[in-house]
């Protein structure tokens, strides 16, 4: 193992060990805090904050905020101004992991890292209850996310032997607990913020970042110690790079552009979907009108089938030796993704006589999308996490954390393009950048396999057999 710890004693659960599911139950708290940020925060800003110029003007910082950005842009509406910020809040928390797995890999170590982020992004929901510490909560929850993601899931192959089979799946896993997370939280925020006000719907985010560190904290004797064995004499951390991690790394960096072409279409689902929601689609079913933030709970609701099932596929096709690299799953998932992104498009074709799309469309998206999504995401996520070196895991898997924020900010910006297009257009031009990439790695497939050879980072560096247990601290 990479990292030695006295685990091995327990037990696993259902086939895993108990480590992944205390990362798993922290992972699933930070997404309630997420989920519901996506949820309810254009809405909040686009139907309540944003239209008040009373209300604005008590924002702290925010005439030089507004300031700043449309000395970028020029002037906006307060939709595009909503979209920006949301955009801006997204890249932010995707990309700073990369800064926080960096502090995690060379100076705090993760556990501290991951204490850390959860404390700050539990003050910055409750900031979020004051107008005026509107822009001062979004830092802290921007700041928090970087250190606890960026240190939560690095922490997943420390769990494993090199070669152990049940690496990869242990991160769909994982994406499972993400995935029930932005299940609940819609939900649950959405119902507290439509009866109580928005400020009571963040605060719910707030409270269940408190229980996910306690969770960490009482696991944590589940987690390997934070030690890194030694490698022909020296410690890992301060260990050069072989020529085949540096092979790795190389090719985890040209791999980047998949992830960013995915989840530039992925963070419009966060961000003006919610918006064309309100606008374009009927959400009554009979009597009841539907809240716009419960449509991002199929998110999560669909993962929940849809994993258990791509998981029984891949295991038929592993017995029967037919099983697609991870390059190809994630290929095919993007084009599911795409297709599923094209479908909003024709939202005026089925328009009633109200000019509004029916809900069983929106439905439909959440379920295809979903499907592909499991192919891409935790498949990612496992590349970048499986090849990096140790003592470079957490700054690599922020890499790829960085490919959401890259997302983000040009979902952001086409969110301003928004208005001055149809919505089709806008749809099918998110979708033909998913398909791209989608079509650009199953064409490119053979030359990733090359560069990302081998399952394991560690595999080509093994140790001499009196080695083996040597550890030494970070």
């Amino acid at each position: 193992m990479t990292e030695v710890a006295s685990i091995a004693a327990t037990k696993d659960v259902w086939g895993q060990p108990r480590g992944l599911w205390v990362l798993a139950g922290t992972e699933f708290w930070d997404r309630i805090s997420f989920h519901g940020m996506q949820a309810m925060l254009v809405l909040y800003m686009t139907g309540d904050l944003l239209v008040n110029p009373d209300r604005v003007a008590n924002i702290i910082g925010f005439s030089a905020y507004r300031g700043m950005i449309e000395g970028m842009t020029g002037p906006l509406s307060h939709i595009a101004l909503a979209t920006q910020t949301f955009g801006l809040y997204l890249a932010f928390v995707t990309g700073l992991p990369l800064v926080g797995g960096w502090i995690g890999d060379k100076f705090t170590g993760r556990r501290i890292a991951v204490g850390l982020g959860a404390g700050l992004m539990t003050a910055g929901h409750f900031c979020l209850a004051f107008d005026a510490t509107f822009l001062i909560a979004l830092i802290l929850l921007m700041t928090g996310a970087g250190m606890l993601r960026g240190n939560l899931s690095p922490q997943i192959k420390s769990l494993y032997a090199d070669g152990d089979p049940r690496e990869t799946n242990a991160f769909q896993y994982y994406y499972l607990s993400v995935n029930l997370g932005a299940f609940v939280a819609p939900i649950v925020s959405g119902a507290v913020a439509a009866v109580w006000g928005w400020h009571m719907g963040f605060g719910v985010a707030g409270f269940g970042m408190l229980i996910g560190l306690i969770i960490y904290l009482a696991g944590s004797t589940f987690l390997p110690a934070e030690r890194a064995r030694a490698m022909h004499g020296e410690p890992l951390a301060k260990r050069k790079l072989t020529p085949v991690e540096r092979r790795r790394i190389w090719g985890l960096f040209l791999l980047w552009p998949v992830p960013l072409a995915f989840w530039t279409a992925q963070a419009q689902v966060w961000n003006v979907y919610n918006v064309w929601l309100r606008d374009h689609v009927d959400m009554t079913v009979g009597s009841f009108n539907v809240p716009v933030p419960w449509m991002q709970s199929l998110d999560g609701l669909a993962p929940a089938v849809f994993i258990p099932l791509a998981l029984w596929i891949w295991m038929r096709q592993a017995k029967a030796g037919t099983e697609p690299d991870e390059f190809t799953k994630a290929g095919m998932g993007m084009l599911i993704f795409a297709a599923s992104v094209a479908l909003l498009g024709v939202g005026p074709s089925l328009a009633g006589s109200d000019g509004r799309a029916p809900i069983y469309l929106p439905v439909l998206f959440h379920v295809f999308s979903n499907f592909g999504a499991v192919f891409v995401a935790p498949v990612i996520l496992a590349i970048f996490a499986t090849r990096a070196p140790e003592q470079w895991r957490g700054t690599l898997v922020g890499i790829n954390s960085l490919a959401i924020s890259g997302g983000s900010l040009l979902s952001g910006r086409m969110g301003s393009l928004y208005e001055q297009m149809t919505p089709s257009g806008f749809w099918l031009v998110n979708a033909a950048i998913c398909g791209g990439g989608g079509l650009y790695i199953l064409l490119t497939r053979r030359f990733y396999a090359r560069m990302l050879d081998h399952k394991n980072a560690e595999d080509s560096m093994p140790l001499p057999p009196k080695q083996e247990a040597t550890v030494v601290a970070d």
